[in-house]
């Protein structure tokens, strides 16, 4: 048995399996930001014997432990190299600590890289090699899986479509190449909208009723639902940013598959993955035509915990 930990900005899950697709027990908890890492860490060591009661089985049974960490991290060391989010973790040894928490060996992982190994072994990727696993929630992050196995280039992450480089044009400003997550995650989407209403009067929007701060993705792609126009065109940019960023992905790799999940996928077949194939497909270079489909996550809130059990079987045998 494995156990398979997630630790987020703002989520944190904890499951027990056998790495074949099948959860056996589950915890889950949201995180203090305030607390810092030292806080996370805490409800960890409250949560292990929580799940092993829940699963109705004993610590003894663990063989090892995946961990997919919300943030760069270094497969020599094993070690966090930073989070982006919560405070307390730069340079952190999580493998080593989280291995003398349970007893046995633990490997360290990037959240998105894992939650693309459990797409990729078990949800909406399964059977097909290789694929690019991409989440859009509040950033952008992105997984390579080859032949059932993360590809992390030399050591420190591979796939980190969130940082590509893609022209856009926000309202007071002139093209520019920016980070494709400043624009089309769901901050990034928000912040646009925000910036098109301060510094232009020629939208008439329901969304000009609303506290600028008060505006987020959600409410955007409501909007764009109920027919306003303003929203329908901020999602819009979003979709030429992804639409860039994939190009240069199928350009380089040319994946069978491309995977998105995250919470801006959710908005689901008309506002986000229809309009998205178009854009793609009308830009595709010729040679490569039709070789890449893109389709939504199957795995949901519990993908990256797929993964890290998979990637402790991986490592650790099965």
């Amino acid at each position: 048995m494995f156990l398979g930990i997630e630790i987020g900005g703002t989520k944190l899950q904890l499951g027990l399996g056998h790495g074949d697709g099948h959860i056996l027990a589950l915890w889950r908890g949201t995180v203090n930001p305030s607390e810092g890492g030292e806080g996370i860490r805490k409800q960890i060591i409250a949560a292990v014997p929580e799940l092993f009661a829940k699963a109705n089985t004993a610590p003894g049974t663990l063989k090892g432990v995946g961990i997919g960490f919300g943030g760069p991290t270094d497969d020599a060391n094993q070690t966090v190299i930073k989070s982006h989010q919560i405070e307390g973790w730069d340079g952190f040894p999580l493998a080593d600590w989280v291995s003398d928490l349970v007893g046995v060996p633990a490997v360290l992982c990037n959240d998105a890289d894992v939650a693309g190994l459990g797409e990729a072994l078990f949800g909406a990727g399964k059977g097909m090699s290789p694929i690019f696993y991409i989440t859009i929630g509040s950033g952008i992050g992105g997984g390579l899986i080859i032949d059932g196995q993360i590809y992390r280039g030399v050591g420190r992450g591979a796939a980190e479509i969130g940082h590509t480089q893609v022209l856009t044009t926000q309202a007071d400003t002139e093209p520019a190449l920016v980070a494709l997550e400043s624009v089309a995650s769901g901050w990034g989407i928000a912040s646009t909208a925000r910036a098109h209403l301060a510094h232009s009067d020629m939208w008439h929007t329901r969304l000009r009723e609303l506290p600028l701060e008060e505006i987020t993705a959600v409410i955007i792609a409501n909007e764009a639902r109920a027919g306003d126009t303003f929203a329908q065109h901020i999602l819009g940019l979003a979709h030429w940013a992804v639409q860039q960023a994939i190009r240069q992905v199928s350009l380089l790799l040319c994946p069978r598959r491309i995977v998105i999940g995250g919470g801006v996928s959710l908005m689901g077949e008309e506002l986000f993955f229809a309009p998205l194939r178009q854009m793609v497909a009308e830009r595709a270079f010729p040679p490569f035509a039709g070789l890449t489909d893109i389709v939504p996550a199957a795995l949901g809130e519990e993908v990256v915990i797929h993964g890290a059990l998979a990637l402790a079987r991986q490592k650790f045998g099965g």
